[in-house]
């Protein structure tokens, strides 16, 4: 049985679903209620733990209980206690009241989120959010070489920026998290190699300096820290490689790495800058970019491109 689909008794599933609807309707008091009424039943069950968490996440929110924040936090550590993976996320949330142990993103997590979220990906994103980040990666890349010979596109999701790419790469890869993005971009035909996998695992397993350029768009954005990915690109790359990707950027620019709202990381210049010149990278292009729209409104970042300092 899946435990996330299911808390193997129907009583506490009815509370549960019950729970949802009254949160999706702003009635954070009667999904925390409910919520406690599927857990008293079925105190295993980790979504039920984590509607609690969001319930009095919004309570507290709300200044209705000014208790509630440790009853949320107490809520999201048990839910990712019974999720060991964090398939829901509950550090995402303990991540938001400003702590917890382990990373806010978990690749089970991120797995679970785009293998839901492939069927309408594309459509959603290019049409709803008016995604340019291919786009934006291939316009920063040099003229010369005209084609890079080994092109790894790193979380390439459904293959939008393979196939944006594919004229100027001699072999394409694509790494993702999520084999059903995976599908949709082998359907593409632009991929000499598709791997399923977690980034980081990925380029420790390439063989040094094999890569021409990596790319990567709209991906580190759920990646706190980039000294150590762009450590693990540097590696990869030829003397003289390239490296295209974009970020989201804070609102008010400043310092540091911050964790917004819609659950991705926005990353300062300063960290850019201090994460590329540790890894030997050295800056070509950093310029402001809008990879895509929210609530009609421009997301700020930056499209950067950098190049292996031995070239």
């Amino acid at each position: 049985m899946d435990t996330h689909r299911s808390s193997g008794d129907l009583l506490a599933d009815r509370r549960y679903r019950y729970a949802e609807a009254c949160l999706a309707e702003g009635d954070a008091v009667a999904c925390a209620d409910l919520a406690a009424q599927a857990i008293e039943i079925a105190p295993a069950y980790a979504p039920a733990w984590l509607l609690l968490g969001r319930a009095r996440e919004a309570l507290f929110a709300a200044g209705a209980d000014p208790a509630a924040w440790d009853g949320a936090r107490a809520a999201f550590e048990a839910a990712r206690r019974l999720d060991p993976e964090d398939t829901l996320g509950a550090g995402l949330h303990l991540a938001r009241l400003g702590g917890g142990e382990g990373a806010a993103l978990t690749p089970a997590y991120v797995r679970a989120l785009f293998d839901g979220y492939a069927p309408r990906f594309e459509r959603h994103l290019v049409e709803g959010l008016r995604y340019v980040g291919p786009a934006l990666v291939a316009g920063v890349l040099p003229e010369e070489p005209a084609r890079f010979g080994h092109v790894l596109d790193l979380g390439c999701g459904t293959g939008l920026a393979g196939a944006a790419l594919a004229h100027r790469a001699g072999h394409l890869t694509g790494i993702d998290l999520s084999p059903a993005m995976l599908a949709l971009a082998r359907a593409k035909g632009c991929y000499g190699r598709l791997v399923a996998g977690e980034l980081g695992a990925f380029l420790r397993d390439e063989p040094e300096g094999s890569a021409d350029l990596c790319v990567a768009a709209d991906v580190f954005i759920y990646c706190a820290d980039l000294a150590p990915v762009l450590a693990a690109v540097a590696r990869v790359l030829r003397p003289g490689g390239w490296v295209a990707f974009t970020v989201q950027s804070p609102p008010d620019g400043g310092p540091g790495v911050i964790l917004g709202a819609d659950g991705r990381y926005a990353h300062s210049d300063a960290h850019l800058r201090d994460a590329a010149g540790a890894a030997g990278l050295a800056e070509r292009v950093l310029e402001p970019a809008a990879v895509r729209h929210e609530g009609g409104r421009p997301v700020p970042g930056r499209v950067i491109a950098l190049q292996h300092a031995a070239g």
